[in-house]
């Protein structure tokens, strides 16, 4: 079996519009080799760090965030799509390629000066993780870093976190978008 996570990642051309090629991790979570070896080399920067909460963003980053919670014994939060959560929230909008979406966190998922790690399973433009990051820092989380399986440097999302003085930690890296 590879050690190369990228092995364990399917490419699927034109998804979800034409010329994207969609790089689906759902092949890396079914193999429990390349699973683990995501999760490890996930927490491996952390360990032994104070990080209170990870935060997952909606939907891979739940599967991941909640498995690198459990390794880092820290509590867990989601960021979720807008009106999916029950309490009360606050809420983030961002810009996509072809529009706008909204995320939002409860008002209680992270006290003030609470470390946080935020976690998703890639990194293209970056703007869900800002809008992520905006949400912990209205709560008076301390971000600590940013991880992801897969990073997509052609399209900026490493540079826009890193220009807000985040710390960035991916694991692969794919060309193009």
């Amino acid at each position: 079996m590879s050690d190369d996570l990228r092995d364990y990642i399917r490419t699927i051309p034109d998804f979800p519009h034409e010329g994207i090629m969609f790089r689906d991790v759902t092949t890396l979570f079914a193999s429990p080799r390349g699973f683990r070896m995501a999760v490890d080399r996930l927490v491996a920067p952390y360990a032994g760090q104070r990080i209170d909460k990870v935060v997952g963003l909606e939907a891979r980053g739940f599967i991941l965030g909640g498995a690198v919670a459990h390794q880092l014994s820290c509590g867990f939060v989601p960021v979720r799509k807008a009106g999916k959560l029950p309490a009360a929230t606050l809420s983030r909008k961002y810009q996509l390629e072809y529009g706008e979406a909204e995320v939002e966190i409860h008002d209680d998922a992270i006290a003030g000066g609470e470390t946080v790690l935020l976690v998703d399973d890639l990194l293209a433009t970056g703007g869900t993780a800002e809008a992520g990051i905006s949400l912990i820092e209205q709560l008076g989380g301390i971000v600590t870093g940013c991880a992801f399986i897969i990073d997509l440097p052609d399209l900026g999302g490493r540079k826009r976190l890193e220009g807000m003085g985040m710390k960035v930690h991916s694991l692969c890296d794919f060309d193009g978008a």
